[in-house]
């Protein structure tokens, strides 16, 4: 059975069509970590999706394995509950830029500390998308949004580079233009013990295009695929060509124990 095929066994065909804006890339992300699980032949009896509020968030609708919609910011803070109560679970949080960064930012830095099994995929879109398009701990400065008519003055998180400085062990980015190196990110992130991070710029032509006049969805994929540059080529621009621009890649793998190996370790001392 081709991978294609399995994907499907995967995700709530019955479902469709899909909740998000046209033009909405959340529907290409949810496809490749369909494949993903069908690539590692995991059983759905024993994933685990955990969902907050907002566009995203909805992705847990179309998902068959087990899921679980919370309360917004505390997706991964569920999440690890899940994990610390059965470790032999896969547990995927499936977060936007609002849900991770801005109202549940502190459970996420600890998550990665603490190094919890999880392989959280963030959309990040750089604004509130479902609640009307706010600015949120994203949003690159000077960006127009329904909260910063004028252009938000707040510094924006680079995420990966926070998830790292937090102990995360797998850290890249993406976006929905780059799909294959989406799907190969996915995949390992979702297979690697320990805390997983993904990022991936994502499109809002509903509010963040169409303030910022990046245009429609043609037009914003079109952005992905100018602004998003491979790691290596990134390092070597100047500050200037980095104006706007995001770098694509992995930016950390490493292999470090996880928080419920290192527990049942310490317990088994006793």
């Amino acid at each position: 059975m081709s991978i294609m095929k399995k994907s499907h066994e995967y995700l709530r065909m019955d479902k469709l069509p899909l909740f998000w804006c046209p033009g909405c890339t959340d529907g290409i992300v949810l496809g490749s970590i369909a494949r993903s699980l069908a690539e590692l032949n995991l059983k759905k009896e024993k994933v685990v999706v955990v969902t907050g509020i907002g566009c995203w968030g909805k992705a847990d609708d179309y998902i068959a394995t087990h899921t679980v919609h919370v309360t917004h910011g505390r997706a991964v803070s569920f999440a690890t509950g899940i994990k610390s109560a059965d470790p032999e679970l896969k547990v995927l949080v499936l977060m936007g830029d609002g849900d991770c960064a801005t109202i549940g930012g502190n459970h996420f830095i600890h998550a990665a500390r603490r190094n919890i099994d999880l392989t959280a995929v963030v959309v990040n879109n750089f604004n509130y998308g479902m609640t009307g398009g706010q600015y949120s701990a994203t949003t690159p400065e000077g960006s127009l949004t329904s909260t910063s008519t004028q252009g938000t003055v707040e510094p924006a998180f680079d995420l990966c580079q926070l998830a790292i400085a937090s102990g995360a062990t797998y850290v890249a980015r993406t976006s929905p233009y780059h799909v294959l190196p989406m799907q190969k990110m996915l995949t390992r992130a979702i297979d690697k013990k320990g805390f997983s991070f993904l990022d991936i710029v994502s499109t809002c032509p509903t509010h963040y295009g169409r303030r910022n006049k990046i245009g429609g969805p043609a037009e914003m994929m079109a952005w992905l695929r100018d602004h998003g540059v491979s790691l290596e080529k990134y390092e070597k621009m100047t500050a200037e060509e980095r104006e706007d621009i995001f770098p694509v890649g992995v930016f950390e793998d490493r292999d470090q124990l996880d928080h419920s190996t290192k527990y049942r370790a310490q317990w088994a001392k006793a």
